[in-house]
């Protein structure tokens, strides 16, 4: 059937989905709770949605739509209130990270959803494997066109959300040297990476996205794994590539840091971009998921090479006034201070050579969801 008409929605609004992991509190490895966390969750209204995600051992929340900063983090932060209640009276605990440091894949089950069953059959263990955890950062568009700019424009900021929310140094026991080795595990299916370079809706429904179809490889847009992809029904662009940060406010920050830039592209303040920004696209993304703020990436118009954390310090500073009329400074002060203080992935790796553990790494992580004050206090100072 022919992709659906793009829905058009207020520009710059906000929504957020988090994957997280289900915790038992017995020995900290990965539980397969969701469905009676589920359960739980049905008996009383829910401040938001939450969802089961492909195996046991995770759930996604998402909020509602948002203008500003402020409500965002409000129903964030009640949203994960709720969770830590419901998981209390289940002895599991909740966190975020990108992926669980220690658990094995081999023991995931499938959550019992048709959609999770097909997918499992078709890419086989991969389906397991993908028992990682991101965020998904939705930005309303008032048109298709509008999207497709956005979704372009935004493709050399790319490497900034992956260095900013990067939280998953870890995975089967041990430190892959890479800040986000969650995007590693998504690199392996086929539809993903980044969308093909088309800047009208029409041609991307009727030349590309009805010609995928036709192949038999796609049915609708949620086949594709991209970096940035449209969401037609909701009248959106989703960013995909940020790990799960360890604490609300971090998901809050990196949603408004990327709300203040996508009003700054759309005033057309930088050159407009082209199939030639991607020449280095790869490069940078890896450079971002191994070296994390230490990153160097290259500016696909200029071919400079440039730090990355340099680079982000430079767009806050370019951003700000956006900030400003969006009500969301106090996010970019927190980004401020991911570049300083250091990504999740740095707090990971010292709680990991303070304890001694993998196992003490994930009870950090718990405490830090939890908004423990010792905790938040030494994870926000990077202390």
């Amino acid at each position: 059937m022919p992709l659906e008409k793009f829905r058009t929605s207020q520009a710059l609004t906000l929504g957020v989905e988090l994957e997280l992991q289900l915790v038992s509190l017995s020995d900290l490895d990965l539980a397969a709770a969701s469905p009676d966390m589920l359960e739980l969750l049905r008996r009383k209204s829910f401040p938001g949605s939450v969802t089961p995600e492909v195996t046991e051992s995770m759930i996604e929340v998402a909020t509602d739509i948002h203008e500003r900063y402020p409500e965002l983090l409000t129903q964030l932060l009640t949203m994960r209130d709720t969770l830590i209640g419901a998981g209390d009276r289940l002895n599991i605990g909740i966190c975020g990270g990108g992926t669980h440091p220690f658990q094995l894949w081999s023991e995931r089950r499938i959550f019992r959803k048709p959609r999770f069953r097909e997918v499992s059959m078709l890419y086989g263990y991969l389906s397991k494997q993908f028992t990682i955890f991101g965020q998904h950062v939705h930005v309303g568009c008032v048109s298709g066109d509008e999207a497709l700019f956005l979704l372009h424009a935004l493709n050399r900021y790319v490497p900034h959300f992956i260095a900013l929310s990067a939280s998953s140094p870890f995975v089967q026991g041990h430190d892959t040297l890479f800040n986000s080795a969650r995007l590693n595990s998504v690199f392996a299916f086929p539809l993903s990476g980044r969308a093909p370079f088309v800047l009208r809706w029409n041609d991307f429904a009727e030349q590309y996205f009805a010609k995928m179809e036709h192949t038999g490889v796609v049915k609708s847009m949620k086949d594709f794994y991209w970096d940035i992809r449209p969401k037609p029904e909701y009248g959106t662009i989703e960013l995909r590539v940020c790990d799960t940060p360890l604490s609300v406010e971090r998901a809050a920050a990196l949603a408004c840091y990327l709300q203040a830039l996508c009003s700054y592209l759309l005033e057309r303040n930088e050159a407009e971009p082209a199939e030639d920004d991607y020449l280095v696209y790869n490069y940078n993304r890896f450079q971002a998921c191994r070296f994390g703020l230490d990153g160097s990436i290259v500016h696909p118009k200029t071919y400079e090479q440039i730090s990355l954390r340099e680079d982000i310090l430079t767009t806050i500073r370019r951003i700000q006034s956006r900030a400003d009329a969006l009500g969301c400074s106090p996010a970019l002060e927190d980004i401020y201070r991911i570049t300083h203080a250091g990504s999740d992935a740095s707090y990971l790796r010292r709680e990991y050579a303070e304890r001694g553990s993998v196992e003490g790494m994930v009870d950090s992580a718990l405490l830090v969801f939890r908004g423990d004050a010792s905790s938040q206090e030494s994870f926000s100072s990077g202390i």
